[in-house]
């Protein structure tokens, strides 16, 4: 089976099953008789053609398979082929729909710590997405919790430093190894709302510090290609936002989420995301807002809307001219500077057609007193790199596009991400068109 089909829900959920092809559609067949909508022809073919994505099963046989997984059709038209599946997964089905309370939250929490699976699927339908971001608006924050051992604003202030040192780790070893220490984070704090004794003020914290760890645990889980747990972490995130009264992190947890929207093929459903977030009047950190702006560019550029997309990178400059000294904005925002934003600008421009323009500003993104330090986080780096790489290219400097090459691979040594690795794949498929050039074929030789 290739990465396409792992990828599918109905492909996990006959996995989870124990269900063959062939078993699956004659209980299908048989529903779909039972229920009066006539018979269906069973080969095995027809399940491997849904799964590649090359037909969609007709309504009544949907309909048929939703009462075979115990699902009321009603969720078939609200989430549509093939999302309304990952309902029949039972994770899934608690992350996606337990009720926007801190008793819903703490039962989400209790989904999302656990190992991360191969499932690399998005399991948010255009639907489900727009439901969440409205109820995360609207949703009570939690309130003073009277029994167990009573913990103070001490416990949080703990929290807070081990997860400023797990998004630090993050950036000198990848995502792969911090992703379990996140989720550890997120089982640890569970226990402490579930358990202790707190006022309304430290319990918001609490949950503020989940929906860090579910950021991040998310974030960590994108970048090793494992999609379907990102979404579930990046939901958990919002719930526990919300349970907080803590739009900001919110708002910061629906720019990464945006990130893997625009980057798996659906930057339409990233703006809605973050059009969603910038409406927010309670963000308050000047960081937040200059990074969803920056957001906005990248997910018009990819769309080649180059008029909205340089009007969003503008406005991603002008909020963070607005934004105060970073240590009195969001601890999680202590990479955002200038340089950060002029690489955001240059990969807009790069995705548009225009190297030129690209190259200025990943010039500017290493000159000056707030310049991108390539130093802090190596991924980051050799993928902003590569796409320097990629834009000598397209000017045809194929000694330039070499050269950073070669830095992107001394970079990406010993770093676990699944996003930097393709980077540098997708620079050498590049590289690939120019392999009679002595100089590429040196570096394509070196990186067989």
């Amino acid at each position: 089976m290739d990465i396409a089909q792992e990828r599918h829900p109905l492909s996990v959920l006959l996995k989870c099953r124990g269900w063959t092809s062939a078993a699956f559609l004659h209980m299908l067949a048989e529903r779909h008789r039972k229920l009066g909508y006539g018979g269906i022809a069973s080969r095995k073919e027809k399940v491997s053609r849904w799964i590649a994505g090359v037909s969609v099963p007709a309504i009544t046989t949907q309909y048929a398979m939703a009462d075979l997984l115990q699902i009321h059709r009603r969720e078939v038209t609200a989430h549509g082929w093939p999302s309304w599946l990952c309902l029949a997964i039972h994770d899934d089905r608690v992350v996606l729909e337990s009720p926007w309370t801190a008793a819903g939250s703490l039962k989400v929490l209790g989904e999302v710590g656990g190992p991360v699976d191969r499932r690399a699927f998005l399991i948010a339908s255009t639907h489900t997405l727009a439901a969440m971001a409205a109820q995360w608006a609207t949703a009570e924050p939690a309130t003073a919790s009277t029994s167990g051992r009573r913990i103070g604003a001490e416990v949080a202030d703990q929290l807070d430093t081990r997860l400023a040192a797990l998004r630090h780790l993050d950036d000198e070893i990848g995502a792969g190894h911090v992703y379990d220490a996140a989720t550890t984070e997120i089982r640890l704090i569970r226990r402490l709302l579930s358990e202790a004794a707190y006022s309304e003020q430290v319990g918001r914290r609490l949950f503020g510090a989940a929906a860090e760890a579910c950021r991040l645990a998310g974030w960590c889980a994108y970048d090793n290609g494992y999609h379907a747990e990102a979404e579930r972490q990046f939901f958990a995130a919002m719930r526990s936002a919300a349970s907080a009264g803590d739009e900001t992190i919110g708002a910061l947890t629906l720019a990464f989420w945006a990130n893997q929207r625009y980057a798996t093929g659906t930057p339409r459903v990233a703006l809605d995301m973050l059009e969603r977030a910038l409406a927010s009047r309670r963000i308050t950190s000047g960081r937040v807002t200059a990074l969803l702006y920056a957001r906005q560019a990248r997910a018009y550029s990819l769309m080649g809307e180059a008029v909205p997309a340089y009007r969003a990178a503008e406005a991603a400059f002008t909020a963070y001219g607005k934004a105060g000294p970073a240590g009195e904005d969001l601890p999680a925002l202590y990479w955002m500077n200038m340089g950060e934003l002029h690489q955001f600008a240059g990969s807009a421009a790069l995705s548009l057609g225009e190297p030129r323009r690209a190259l200025e500003h990943f010039d500017a993104a290493v000159r000056g007193e707030d310049a991108y330090d390539s130093g802090q986080e190596a991924r980051g780096a050799a993928i902003y790199l590569a796409r320097r790489a990629e834009a000598h290219l397209a000017i045809g400097d194929l000694d330039a596009a070499v050269e950073v090459a070669e830095q992107v691979l001394q970079l990406m040594g010993g770093v676990e991400s699944a996003r930097g690795g393709s980077a540098l794949q997708d620079l050498r498929a590049e590289l690939l068109h120019h392999k009679d050039v002595p100089v590429v074929s040196g570096f394509l030789d070196l990186t067989a």
